[in-house]
């Protein structure tokens, strides 16, 4: 294996994290803001790239291409990696951002290549090269929800990623076809044929409230489709909000909103 063999354990239910548990001189990586904790002994250290053989192995210009292809994707130039440098076993926590699910991959078990989200990552072993996956066909990239461009993770170790809401994972058979959200969709493996499908029929497409376009997975291959993406919640707490007219939220007499006044409201 070109990747460290990591151990973890996956705690909670809506809000979960997961515990990596490291042997001396092992390291998994994150993404910047995912520590939740971590034990005497292990060092944190911010990294250009993912810290892959594929991204160092050019040195310098290597590591600045695997960064620039994440700020492509929409993250931080940086990860963090997170070193076990003590005599004994260690463990770091990582967070998912909202509420959801951490699904941990097993790259070795899935072909070696899983496309996902952009947003979708959270830690890998060290080894697990975060690349970036163009949509080569038009329509996938203009209505696909994710543009041309997603996440792919390579490799043969351990990957976390995390979705809102339940996660499901659907395995197509060979010409088997599903039909699917375009913010639902979380991961594939990358054998799935993935491309967008206008609704069928003027008065759906207008008034049917699921939007113009679904993406249409084909076997065979495995998909991950979560239940509540985060754009979908952020849009109800948002539209939820009373607004008054200068624009910020109101109170409506509770102990929220005298707070809010007090500290800085008019």
């Amino acid at each position: 294996m070109n990747n460290h063999e990591i151990d973890f354990k996956l705690y909670g239910d809506d809000m979960q994290f997961v515990e990596v548990e490291l042997d001396p001189n092992e390291t998994v990586i994150a993404e910047a803001g995912a520590l939740m904790m971590m034990e005497d002994g292990i060092v944190m250290e911010t990294i250009f790239g993912d810290g892959s053989q594929s991204s160092s192995g050019s040195g310098l210009v290597g590591k600045l291409i695997g960064a620039g292809k994440r700020v492509i994707t929409g993250e931080s130039l940086f990860m963090t990696a997170f070193t076990n440098q003590g005599t004994g076993k260690r463990t770091v926590c990582f967070a998912s951002p909202y509420p959801g699910k951490i699904v941990p991959m097993d790259l070795s078990r899935l072909g070696g290549k899983v496309i996902c989200q952009k947003d979708a990552f959270l830690a890998a072993a060290k080894g697990v090269s975060i690349g970036v996956e163009f949509q080569r066909k038009l329509g996938t990239g203009f209505f696909g929800g994710e543009g041309f461009i997603m996440q792919k993770l390579e490799g043969d170790g351990l990957a976390f990623i995390h979705a809102g809401g339940t996660l499901h994972r659907k395995n197509l058979q060979k010409g088997e076809l599903l039909r699917v959200d375009t913010g639902c969709l979380v991961a594939m493996t990358a054998d799935v044929d993935y491309n967008i499908e206008m609704v069928s029929g003027v008065k759906t497409a207008l008034f049917g409230g699921e939007g113009l376009f679904f993406a249409t997975l084909r076997g065979p291959g495995s998909v991950w489709i979560q239940s509540l993406p985060f754009s979908r919640l952020a849009s109800k707490v948002f539209a939820a909000a009373p607004q008054n007219p200068a624009g910020r939220s109101k109170g409506e007499g509770s102990a929220a909103g005298g707070l809010f006044d007090l500290l800085g409201g008019r």
